[in-house]
């Protein structure tokens, strides 16, 4: 089923309305709302389905400005429910404006769940909103599940401009560049139905819009520009990766995988479903393989962001333990472990690509049939362990919650439950949060750790071995170690007090390089029944030796080159949830907690 997109009405003061357009003569619905204002992008209205696609009008004609987007339809269709729709902006003809840096030459500005009250499925799980309105039936998607979906798919969302309750002095306020932009469309973060369209939505467009003497459908297609990041929304989306492209976007001189590796990473992700970032993921840790893997994630994070760029880096180090064998008998177990760290469909992709030999690919292929039987190729396997425990515990403080979800894993991945029911009956002990809480901070000198330390509240109880050997005499003096990590560890267990209504938090502030170092501070927290909350601060090696440089306590050059090559950053499942910390000092990604999105 075709659907027509429905006009858009202008804002009462949109300067670009014409005489025969559509205007939003009561804006009430919008009042008290929470509404996006995103940039109205110059290019043609376009619509995508499982099977097909058209422009605004649904017997559009063959023009080659449609080619591309054609192409793009094709390669994304598997993943578009039956009867769900993509709107979006075809900008690959100039129009009026002339873009030179699109991140793609389709962007999405809504999903539809359909008009015939099918619901689909995508990568094994229910597709958000999929019930949508009261019936399930032609209702957009809130926005925020709009934006992951899209992603999912590999198309980009135009940019927000403004996000709040709806006021419009703040939207009359905006400033756009006329030159460069066509307008704003404001909207409702809350999904809503077809019906309710004209209320929910509305736009504001640049006076004298359309500045060309012809029309753009009748004069010669002129592309508008791509930027570097369009390389990256392509493997997305699902097109072949360029090397070339690829190394530009990410700000690399070069990429040495050979092109064929890249095309048999990407039919193994396409046959598995995987688009989107978990797509990109794959094909990056392929490309990238051989780096090392505590220099990814800061070299990335700039380009993917931190969540994305610490996924790549978090496959790369661990798709070769695919390749080496594992007891059987513990193997599920480690598996599900292993979830918590990685897309185990994705993971398995690239370590049998990467797979040096016919041994090491029949390793991989056996742990990906375990695998497949445990249920655990899913994109996102424990979500509806995840979802229903999310139920079962809502309200309950963050904390206490997150600690469930911890002990519901390891229960799960050991076979002692295996539902949400069960999960919320195993994990009643920590509910009331009466247990001590431990922040394990995890970094080489001058990443940021005791800035961040410094930051949180409630802290009973500050373990600085730096501190403990300036109280021996020198922090520079590393020669009795052993002795200073003694009294910490004593330390740490006496300010670890479980039982306490209060739950009292002591901080660990050590560079704890490697996991060995960390498993002396977590067995004082097993025993002392803690919740563990591991920090890593994901700074460059360049700006650790520049912040170096100007600290008061300055390490040695070496020593801090010493610590670069030792240190192995901690993975998601090896604490109970881990915080990733930007070089602004705020937490920018996080894993193992309980209200997290299976994007």
């Amino acid at each position: 089923m075709r659907v027509h997109y429905p006009r858009t009405p202008h804002l009462p003061w949109s300067p670009g309305a014409a005489a025969d357009d559509v205007r939003a003569g009561d804006l009430s619905a919008l009042a008290g709302a929470e509404v996006v204002v995103t940039e109205k992008l110059d290019g043609e209205n376009t619509t995508l389905y499982r099977d097909g696609l058209h422009a605004r009008s649904l017997d559009s004609a063959h023009h080659p400005s449609r080619a591309w987007v054609k192409g793009l339809q094709g390669r994304i269709a598997p993943r578009i429910p039956d009867g769900w729709r993509i709107c979006g902006e075809n900008l690959f003809a100039r129009h009026s404006i002339p873009y030179t840096d699109l991140e793609s030459w389709f962007y999405g500005f809504s999903v539809w769940t359909g008009a015939t009250g099918t619901t689909g499925t995508t990568g094994g799980t229910s597709g958000p909103g999929a019930t949508g309105g009261p019936d399930g039936r032609d209702h957009c998607l809130d926005w925020d599940d709009t934006v992951r979906f899209l992603r999912r798919l590999g198309i980009p969302a135009p940019r927000v401009l403004w996000r709040g309750r709806y006021d419009e002095r703040a939207l009359r306020a905006l400033r756009l560049d006329l030159d460069r932009q066509e307008g704003y469309v404001v909207r409702t973060v809350r999904g809503f139905p077809r019906a309710e369209f004209g209320e929910r939505v509305a736009k504001w467009v640049r006076p004298r819009h359309v500045r060309t003497d012809t029309h753009w459908m009748h004069a010669a297609v002129v592309e508008n520009g791509l930027g570097p990041g369009a390389a990256l929304w392509a493997v997305r989306s699902g097109a072949l990766p360029e090397p070339p492209a690829l190394a530009a976007a990410l700000g690399l001189p070069e990429l040495t995988v050979p092109p064929e590796e890249l095309a048999q990473v990407s039919a193994r992700l396409d046959e598995l479903g995987r688009g989107g970032d978990a797509r990109l993921a794959g094909v990056l840790a392929t490309a990238l393989r051989t780096a090392p893997r505590q220099s990814l994630a800061p070299l990335l994070a700039g380009p993917l962001g931190l969540p994305l760029a610490r996924q790549v880096a978090d496959l790369v180090g661990l798709h070769p333990a695919l390749q080496r064998p594992y007891p059987d008998e513990e193997r599920r177990a480690g598996l599900v472990r292993l979830s918590a760290a990685a897309d185990l469909g994705v993971l398995h992709a690239v370590a049998a690509t990467a797979a040096p030999g016919p041994a090491e690919r029949e390793l991989v292929a056996w742990s990906a049939l375990y695998a497949e039987d445990a249920g655990l190729l899913d994109r996102a396997p424990l979500a509806p362990l995840r979802a229903g425990l999310r139920e079962a515990l809502a309200g309950l403080d963050r904390d206490a919650a997150d600690r469930c979800w911890a002990q519901a894993r390891e229960a799960y991945a050991l076979g002692r439950i295996a539902t949400a029911e069960e999960a919320a009956a195993a994990t009643w002990r920590w509910r009331d949060g009466r247990f001590p809480r431990l922040v394990h901070l995890c970094g080489p000198s001058g990443s940021g750790k005791s800035g961040f330390a410094a930051g949180l509240t409630d802290v009973a109880a500050r373990i600085s071995l730096d501190d403990l050997r300036a109280a021996r005499g020198s922090r520079a003096d590393q020669r009795d170690n052993a002795a200073v990590l003694r009294v910490g560890l004593a330390r740490l267990e006496a300010a670890l007090v479980p039982g306490d209504p209060t739950g009292p938090t002591a901080v660990w502030d050590a560079t704890s390089l490697n996991r060995q170092q960390r498993s002396l501070v977590h067995a004082v927290a097993q025993r002392r029944d803690a919740l563990v909350t591991q920090v890593v601060p994901v700074v460059g090696a360049d700006e650790l030796r520049r912040r170096n440089a100007v600290r008061p306590h300055p390490v040695p050059a070496e020593v801090l080159t010493s610590q670069l090559h030792r240190y192995g950053p901690p993975y998601p499942g090896q604490a109970h949830r881990t915080w990733y910390v930007g070089p602004g000092g705020t937490v920018e990604d996080t894993a193992g907690t309980l209200d997290e999105q299976e994007d």
